[in-house]
């Protein structure tokens, strides 16, 4: 039967993500607009996302951290034309947005001594064969995927190389092993629900060191630089950014890190995304026509939650068909005001993606739920 009782917030979003419970634009009303970013309360404004953000995160002392321009794609893109060319790269890719990455490395810095360790969506490339005396470049979370690697001990301390990590579906959601990541880049508008077009950068004293000692052989643009005459530039994790930022967007980002200081910090932002996974977990393994995409329990995201449908009726479809009915489910649901926003990604199987970063309600997904059934006994 058609169900009654609809989500609370209906938004189910991989990106921009869900604005936390309780958000208003009236929390925007104090941002510093019409005012230099360079002014001095904007400056204290903007070191004030990089100092919450350090603390609630947990980011060891000797790193530095920083915001930069264009997401979290910005960042990840000044790490690899910034640090990538001293020694080989290891690629690691199990989705799209990882896949990204290592065209960008083979077919835009063009290396040579490159081994791209790729799988197919649902499973994660063999950790144990990644050699360390090369850079390594990996995502935690595959965003469109929903397969996360399950920890950091497949990273040596000792290793040689540097770690790339891209973040921006784990920070906020997942623990993040700091000693293990030399690199971490991610951005406001996924777990904590800011608003997008500013990533965010740390970096270990072992990626400044490389960034210090080691000039590309290729030009930088003037976002991708980060020293100057042989040194970091110290400004950039002080409150003076590369470039202008959005002041509205600076007043967003301080009031999602005020509002997870408030609920707990790190560990409640863990705890109710953890609780957004289970609260699917236990519709999957009471269903007979869906199943998660990724193949482990232990890689299952928390925050990408991705779903394919397995129903032997579905699974005899062609390919064209199957795309087609599983964005038909997504629209059913969109057109009664419940659930938006919660298709695969166009470069993943076709199936469901449902976000459950700290910002949805584990009860809004809980209502959505039947929602879906309903929708998918509709198509059948």
């Amino acid at each position: 039967m058609k169900p009654t009782q609809k989500p609370n917030r209906p938004f189910f979003s991989s990106g921009p993500c869900s604005k936390r419970p309780g958000w208003s634009l009236a929390r925007l009303e104090n941002a510093l607009v019409g005012r230099s970013h360079r002014a001095k309360p904007a400056k204290a404004r903007i070191q004030e996302v990089i100092d919450r953000s350090k603390s609630i995160l947990g980011i060891p002392d000797d790193y530095v951290c920083g915001i930069v321009p264009a997401s979290d794609t910005g960042a990840v893109e000044i790490a690899l034309w910034s640090l990538l060319g001293t020694r080989g790269v290891e690629m690691l890719a199990w989705e799209s947005f990882g896949s990204g990455w290592v065209t960008d490395v083979l077919k835009q810095l063009k290396l040579d001594n490159v081994k791209a360790r790729t799988s197919e969506y649902g499973r994660l490339p063999d950790l144990s064969a990644v050699d360390f005396a090369n850079d390594v470049v990996f995502t935690w979370n595959g965003t469109t995927s929903g397969v996360k690697v399950p920890n950091g001990d497949w990273i040596p301390s000792d290793r040689e190389g540097l770690t790339i990590c891209d973040a921006t579906s784990a920070a906020f959601a997942m623990e993040l092993p700091w000693d293990k990541l030399d690199v971490v880049t991610w951005s406001w508008q996924k777990v904590m629900g800011g608003e997008a077009a500013h990533g965010m950068i740390a970096l270990s004293p072992r990626a400044i060191e490389r960034l210090e000692t080691y000039t590309p052989a290729w030009p930088l643009p003037k976002i991708f630089r980060l020293v100057k005459g042989g040194k970091l530039i110290k400004g950039i994790f002080e409150g003076a950014t590369i470039n202008t930022v959005s002041m509205l967007c600076i007043e967003d980002a301080v009031d999602g890190l005020k509002w997870a200081e408030e609920i707990g910090g790190l560990p409640t932002l863990l705890e109710r995304s953890n609780a957004n996974l289970k609260t699917i977990e236990a519709w999957v393994e009471k269903s007979d026509w869906v199943d998660f995409l990724a193949e482990n329990v232990e890689e299952r995201s928390n925050t990408s939650i991705c779903l394919k449908i397995v129903d032997p009726w579905y699974q005899g479809l062609s390919a064209e068909e199957q795309t087609a009915k599983a964005k038909q489910l997504v629209s059913l649901i969109e057109a009664e005001a419940v659930g938006y926003d919660f298709g695969s990604y166009r470069d993943a199987p076709p199936g469901i993606r449902i976000w459950g970063g700290a910002t949805v309600d584990a009860q809004d997904i809980e209502l959505l739920l039947p929602w879906i059934d309903w929708a998918y006994g509709e198509l059948k």
